[in-house]
């Protein structure tokens, strides 16, 4: 099934404004007129310890390397610190490669977390493009600690940099910064907790305390389709969403400058084929290339062009 792009998103005229609208819509989607289902007591019965909590994790999640003839899939899954973490976030496929690059480390630096996976070639000819897709994208949000997923590694190594409990625990210990009293405002040297102060605790923190458990997560999605064999009623497929999502942005640059660097290495391997130019799509140096030297293991064979 198809996704329009939410209404509340049509506007949007930057990523960090998208995240904001975003952010928003997730700690309170009803009043957006969103979907019931949303954050249904089902699906959060495995993410939080409190079902009625009204806050959430966005999770951006995009992926590259759907259509070329050669080399893997690659998904990322980000979580950004906050939604102007990093003002140049923007579409991958709008930045040059150097500007990816020169941004790499600082997409990393904004995101609480953020997990890159991927699928083999191998796996892209056994079970197509879209399934296998889908399938980096949960390696990736299993890397992070989505809970029920159960996939085998992937055949490179994935990336990962923290998890969403910790970025959950980075929240809520920056809320508690804000509201608990410095120590030498007490005129009587004593500690004193957000209860003596007549503050309560806000129910908004996403994961009680004690719990344990994760917060409500809201997953992103670039495009107009959910990832298949995982809750439906948590995702949001938004359609050109790495021009409109910071965090989706940041899993696009992720994701790109990732894969290009592997495609790099691939061009080391296979060299003549261009890999480190083309990233494996099929132009016309690259089909030159495959006439002359043929396929290697690194080209998918359920996308051999008719005109080769």
């Amino acid at each position: 099934m198809k996704f329009k792009l939410p209404a509340f998103l049509e506007n949007i005229e930057s990523p960090v404004e998208g995240e904001v609208a975003l952010r928003k819509f997730a700690a309170n989607p009803l009043a957006f007129g969103g979907d019931l289902d949303l954050f249904s007591a089902s699906a959060n019965g495995a993410l939080s310890g409190n079902a009625t909590e009204n806050s959430a994790i966005v999770v951006g999640i995009d992926e590259v390397g759907r259509g070329p003839l050669a080399g893997p899939v690659v998904a990322c899954a980000a979580v950004l610190k906050s939604p102007d973490a990093l003002l140049t976030l923007n579409d991958s496929k709008k930045l040059s490669r150097p500007k990816r690059e020169a941004m790499f480390d600082a997409v990393k630096d904004a995101c609480a977390c953020y997990a890159i996976a991927s699928a083999s070639v191998e796996e892209i000819d056994e079970m197509n493009i879209l399934e296998a897709d889908f399938l980096a994208m949960r390696r990736a949000l299993q890397a992070l600690g989505f809970p029920g997923l159960n996939e085998s590694a992937p055949e490179i190594p994935i990336e990962v940099k923290g998890s969403f409990a910790e970025a959950a625990a980075a929240a809520r210990n920056a809320i508690r910064v804000i509201l608990t009293p410095k120590a030498e405002d007490n005129s009587e040297g004593e500690c004193c907790d957000h209860a003596c102060m007549g503050i309560t605790e806000p129910k908004s923190w996403g994961v009680a305390p004690s719990s344990g458990g994760l917060p409500k997560i809201l997953i992103a999605v670039d495009g107009n389709l959910k990832i298949d064999k995982m809750p439906q009623d948590i995702q949001m497929p938004i359609v050109k969403g790495d021009g409109r999502i910071a965090s989706i942005s940041a899993a696009s640059i992720l994701a790109k400058v990732f894969r290009d660097r592997y495609m790099d290495k691939l061009e080391e391997l296979y060299p003549g084929y261009g890999f480190d130019k083309h990233a494996g799509y099929g132009t016309k140096a690259h089909l030159d290339a495959i006439r002359r030297q043929g396929f290697t293991p690194a080209h998918r064979k359920s996308f051999h062009p008719k005109s080769l």
